[in-house]
This record gives C-alpha cells, structure tokens and sequence, in this order.
C-alpha cells in the first residue's frame, strides 16, 4: 500500500534540512561558490566515522531497478563523491542511489530534494491496519494462554503442596500494607480470623493511638491547676469521628494545653457516697455520650500512667468517677468507673452490709490480738497465702507464748503478711486466708454463687477476685430502676460471674434480655445456675468471646430485644495492676487491650440504635 506524506509535514521536513542541504551543495559546487574544500576541518567524530568508510563498499550495493546503472557509474570518482558527500548527510545508500536514478548525477539540487522527501515518508507513522474479524486475537489469545498453561499447573500444584492459610493471607496483608507483623498478628489473635480488613485495621489504628496518646500525654508539661471534687481535671480533649460503622479514634496534638495525667482523689469518694459528707457535684455529659443506651466500664484504679487518660478519651471523654469499695463494705476495692449514668439520688442496697472486720466474721474478734489495728481487709484477690505462711507466722508467736505481746519485729512482720494476704484470727497464735464463701459475702454476692457444679476452689478464688463490688455497682445502677420499671435489656462484656446482673437484680429492676459475654466457661456457668436458681423470666444468651459480636450480631439481637438499655463491662486488668510486675504494659499487654473491643461494641451499639431511631 502506498504511502503519501502531506503538504504540511513534507514542507516541515524540508525546511528542517534546507540550511543542511545549502552546506552540501556549497561542498560539492567547490571553488564555484566561492568555499575552499581544503580548508573544512573534517577531524569531527561525525566525518571521522564517515571517513572510516572504504569507498568501494557503496560499489557493491545492489538496487532494485538501478543495478545496471550504479555498475556503470561507481566507477567515476565524481559518482563516488557525490554518493559519498550524500551519505555523509544521513541519507542511507538505497536512498540516495534513488534519488541518483531519478535525478541525475549532475543535478544535486534536485537529489537532495528528492532525500528529503523520501525521507519525510520513511519517517511519517504507519497507517493504523484496520483487522476485519476476530481470527487473529482468537489465534493469539489461545497461544497466549498455552503460554501460561505451565504456570497455572505450577502454582496449582504449589497450592496443594503448601497450603496457605486465611490467617497467614491477611497477615501478609495487613503486612504489605506497612503494618508491623506483631501488630498484624494482635490484631488477628483479638478480632479473629474471619474478621474483616476494615476491623483488623481498626483494631491496630486504634491501639496505635493509644501508644501515640500515651507518649504524647507523657511529653506534656505539668501545670498545676485547679481539680474537681473529685480530684480529676478537666478533659478538654474531643473526638472525631468518620462516617463509619464504628469510628476509629484520632490521636490531636495538644498545643498549649494544660490537661494533666488524671490523677487519683482523696479520699476516693467519687461523685459521692452513702453515710460520707460531700459537696454537690454537677457534670456535664458530652453530647456524644448522653444515653441511651447507657454505658458503665470497670477498671483498676492503679493502673500505669496514661491508662485513665487513654480510657477517657475513648469512652466519649466522660470524666472517670474513682471509688473506693471500703465505703461500702469490709474491704477495700480501689476501682475506676466510666459512664454515662445520673449521679444524683442514688441510693444504696439494703440491708447495708458489714463494713468492718469484725460485723463482718464476728467470730474472728475473740482472737484478735490488739496490736494487730486492722478493722478492714485490703483490695480481695484471685490467689490467698499458703499453708506454709500461716504455719511460720504460728511459730513465730508460739516463741513468746509467755509474755503478753511478742516483740514489734515479730509484730511488723505478721500485721505485713496479714494485710498483703488478707489473713483473719481463727485461733489462739492462728491466721488463715478468707473462705470463698467469706468472699462471697464481702463481695455482696450470694452465699455459695460460686459453690458446687464441678467448680474447684482455686477457679473460685480467681471467679470473685475478678468480680464486681455488687453494692458499689448497685449503688451506681440505682438510678436506672425508675427509669426502666419494666425491666431492662443488658449487655454483659466480661460478665464474669455477673456481678452487673446481680446489682440489677437485687434493685429490683427485672432483667428483660441479657446478652453475657466472657471467656471463661466457669463463669458463664456461675451465671447460667445463677439465672436459674433466681428464677428469671428474661432471656439469657450467654458468648464466649467478645469478637463474636460484630456489627452483624450486634443488629441481630437489637432488632429482636428491641435495642440494648445498658452495656456493662470491665475488661482484664491482668496489664494493669501493680501487683502485675512483670506483664505490667498498660493497655496495650495481652489481656488488657481487650478494652479496645468493648469501646468498639460499645460504639457499634450506639451508631446502631442511632439509625434505628
């Protein structure tokens, strides 16, 4: 098919080469146009490459059509120049013997008017070739998949041999996707395997700004400022959200602020207790935490620095209220608790329980030496001291059974293990540890709650050394029972043996459907024979797993209750507390982080009881 150049481009081409073409034609002209030859300097790298050209290669090209013609004149040296000198010029050998043919030897004006135009076609574009049927990509498309044929049977056989599973395909994910494999590893160990990638995310974006909250929160400088009643400052810091389902916090960047590290009061009264003198306390609820649903979170108040502020600021940036549970009963419990509740005519459970030592195990006052000044327990734990210990403090008094009171070094080291241990006087030179039926009663749960049903002592003492203070949780509760006379829809987290449910109950207000959410299938078993034993006429559902209510469930069971009135939860405090000195890493150590899920189900219920409204 032949090819034509147009007026514009061939004029373009031309123009480009006419002062080129001008040089040439002076060379060869010679002394005609007034330039001596002799005198050009050929040493360029141009002309030398020209020059390393033998002259009778050009002689023995052959041409279509002019074979006869360039026999005949390669001989002549004017042939030989020309043909050369036009070469010279980037012109190829078949052109300009062309351009020769048609042209003539003599006229150098027109040959080179006729390379510039040949070479103006040579360098145009190709007319696009217009293909009628589809027989050739048909062709090329079955070649190119027998080309890949081999690969899909390689990575076939690779699959089966290596099989990769849906845990290792996100981690890798999550990984190219500039996340740290631990962080990538957390969040699939706490959201689950068959959590989605928006949830992963989530989950290490918001455990990343916690850590970022808590180095920034640490750099701040201390001002001193006036505190509230209850000792906290004020929070000034606000959230934002997204429009998503459940929205990830952002870390700000606090410029001239003077928010402290929240500090604990004293005494640690809270917003107020029964029988305790304390000023009128307002508060004032951020927009985005008024209820319902409500909202009531759990924690040690001895947490790291940062905890409080981090907990705060995620759970709407409600003010923490921190009590005390030995303004309640015999032992002291030095909890945190954040939530959106009424502080005002509360009132506390009946009959008022013991609130020393001795009202509470009379039968320990008989030997109770008077040196030992203790009239309340400390804080109960999950473990009690051992045989061993009780049995060296009885030796150690056994020593001086003759004088009224063993020495103060003898004295200091017994009162020391009694507090640590929560030892009480059983005997004559005689401490134990408390009974789990003791603890019951301290804790305000029922006698044997935590008795019988395949449960061993051991798993007793850890159930109620994690468990709510039922009468300073019911004292909190209090103001829901005129508010939900007929009954209220509970969301359990870390229910553990259900000391919300418990405070509920014995208020009064009738549980109408409880969703109970722990780990531990001990505990959820205590609930279960609890539930039973009491006769409730609600619902119970009782999970495992914290990371099995996501969006999907949570909207479930709203639309069949109707919505949830109340989310409870205390998350584990196993990186919290001081007594932890090994694993002590805030919020963000193995069980302690799972606060993160209980601020997500929390948010999740309320953006979908927002959009049910």
């Amino acid at each position: 098919m032949a090819k034509f150049l147009s007026k514009e481009l061939a004029q373009e081409e031309i123009d480009k080469h006419l002062e080129q073409r001008n040089f040439f034609i002076t060379l060869l002209a010679g002394d005609d146009f007034g330039v001596e030859v002799d005198n050009i300097d050929w040493d360029t790298e141009d002309e030398l490459e020209i020059e390393n050209i033998p002259l009778g290669s050009h002689a023995s090209l052959a041409f279509p059509g002019v074979e006869a013609n360039m026999a005949s004149s390669s001989a002549g040296p004017s042939n030989s120049k020309t043909v050369d000198y036009f070469i010279g010029m980037g012109f190829s050998a078949k052109m300009v013997a062309k351009a020769i043919e048609d042209n003539g030897e003599e006229n150098t004006d027109s040959i080179l008017e006729t390379l510039l135009t040949l070479s103006a076609l040579e360098n145009s574009p190709p007319k696009q070739q217009h293909v009628d049927t589809d027989d050739s990509f048909s062709d090329y498309e079955g070649s190119f998949l027998d080309d890949f044929s081999d690969l899909d049977s390689d990575y076939e056989n690779e699959a089966t041999a290596k099989p990769v599973s849906d845990a290792d395909n996100k981690m890798t994910f999550l990984v190219d996707m500039g996340y740290s494999e631990d962080e990538a590893y957390a969040a699939i160990e706490r959201c689950g395997v068959h959590s989605s990638f928006a949830e992963l995310t989530d989950f290490i974006s918001a455990a990343q700004i916690s850590k970022a909250a808590d180095v920034l929160l640490g750099d701040l400088p201390v001002r001193p400022k006036p505190k509230n009643l209850n000792g906290c400052s004020k929070l000034n810091k606000r959230r934002h959200y997204d429009d998503d389902t459940w929205k990830k916090k952002k870390p700000r960047c606090f410029e001239d602020e003077d928010d402290d590290t929240i500090r604990l009061p004293n005494p640690m009264i809270g917003f107020g207790v029964p029988n305790e003198l304390c000023l009128t306390v307002h508060r004032k609820i951020p927009e985005a935490a008024m209820g319902p649903p409500y909202f009531y979170y759990e924690n040690v108040a001895l947490a790291p620095k940062g905890v409080w502020n981090t907990i705060s600021r995620f759970l709407y940036d409600v003010e923490p209220e921190f009590v005390d549970s030995k303004y309640f009963c015999a032992a002291a419990r030095k909890r945190g608790y954040v939530h959106n509740l009424p502080i005002h005519n509360r009132f506390p459970l009946l009959p008022l329980p013991p609130h020393t030592v001795h009202e509470a195990l009379p039968l320990t006052r008989r030997w109770w030496p008077s040196w030992d000044t203790r009239t309340q327990l400390n804080c109960l734990q999950t473990c009690i001291g051992s045989a061993r210990l009780t049995d060296r403090i009885r030796r150690a008094l056994e020593d001086y059974d003759g004088v009224r009171d063993p020495p103060l070094h003898v004295q200091k080291f017994v009162v020391e293990q009694c507090r640590k241990w929560n030892l009480v006087w059983v005997g004559k030179n005689k401490v134990a540890p408390l009974e789990p039926d003791e603890v019951e009663m301290l804790l305000g749960f029922p006698k044997n709650h935590t008795r019988g049903g395949g449960i061993s002592r051991t798993d007793r003492y850890k159930s109620l050394g994690n468990s709510f203070q039922v009468d300073t949780v019911a004292y909190h509760l209090s103001v829901l029972k005129d508010m939900f006379p007929g009954g209220i829809n509970l969301l359990s987290l870390f229910s553990g043996i259900g000391g919300a449910e418990v405070a509920l109950h014995r208020l009064g207000i009738p549980l109408k459907n409880v969703v109970s959410v722990d780990i531990s299938e001990v505990n959820r078993n205590i609930v279960r024979c609890w539930w039973e034993q009491t006769n409730q006429k609600g619902t119970l559902i009782d999970l495992a797993d914290v990371q099995e209510l996501d969006a999907d469930r949570l909207q479930y069971y709203m639309n069949l209750f109707g919505g949830f009135d109340l989310v409870v939860g205390g998350s584990p405090c196993n990186n919290l507390t001081g007594s932890n000195r090994y694993t002590r890493d805030g919020l963000e150590g193995k069980e302690s982080i799972l606060f993160y899920d209980y601020f997500r189900i929390l948010d999740l219920v309320k953006c979908i009881a927002t959009k049910t409204e």
